[in-house]
């Protein structure tokens, strides 16, 4: 075994450890996207501006575009952070299912509790998904996929566990349900409903989704 030794373990630290100007750099960021995220919450993607982030932030444009390129990318960055969480909010929520519709339950309710307290930012997510200019970028997160990836794992598990049938065209029914959990939002953001309500709603859809894959 090669012996390092401790002037060069040393050595190897320094290397490691970031320049001061690269950690105030990461709390500049930090202070910026911590600010996007309040006024994206609470005035939405259109009416937060670039000057209204940087004041919030103690700071000014020029420090902010000197990070981000503009407010979209903003945007992306503080979504792709939600998607990771949500999508562990989602694994650890469905590894308490009772069987594949308790699961896939409690896949939808934990997302939507996730954006209950932010819904404007989750009008946002949506207003954003449907533009031609940065809606591409935004569906292509990785984590989006992980989630239609995650309705799948549980309906693999309930095939494994004779829940539902060999040819439940997994692929199919994981995109459905996730166009499903999709298409409550608008309910929640414009109607106003509950997590009471977003999950009878889920129930159902999950019922009706699965109707031809129960094994006979």
């Amino acid at each position: 075994m090669k012996h390092v030794s401790g002037i060069e373990g040393q050595s190897e630290a320094r290397v490691r450890m970031p320049t001061r100007r690269a950690l105030a750099k990461q709390q500049t960021r930090a202070k910026v996207l911590a600010a996007a995220r309040q006024l994206f919450s609470t005035e939405g993607y259109e009416g937060a501006t670039i000057r209204d982030i940087a004041a919030a932030a103690g700071m000014s444009t020029g420090a902010v575009f000197a990070n981000f390129a503009d407010k979209s990318e903003l945007f992306r960055e503080i979504m792709v952070a939600d998607l990771a969480a949500l999508e562990e909010a989602m694994i650890e929520a469905a590894a308490r299912g009772r069987n594949v519709d308790d699961a896939l339950l409690k896949i939808f309710s934990a997302g939507y509790a996730f954006y209950k307290s932010q819904m404007p930012l989750a009008r946002a997510a949506f207003g954003m998904s449907w533009s031609c200019e940065d809606g591409q970028a935004l569906r292509g997160i990785a984590h989006v996929q992980h989630i239609v990836d995650l309705f799948g794992e549980q309906l693999a598990l309930g095939v494994e566990r004779g829940e539902l049938s060999q040819e439940c065209e997994i692929k199919l029914r994981s995109q459905m349900l996730f166009d499903a959990y999709l298409a409550n939002y608008p309910n929640a953001i414009f109607a106003g409903w509950g997590l009471d309500a977003l999950q009878a709603r889920a129930r159902d859809q999950i019922r009706v989704i699965l109707a031809g894959a129960r094994r006979g």
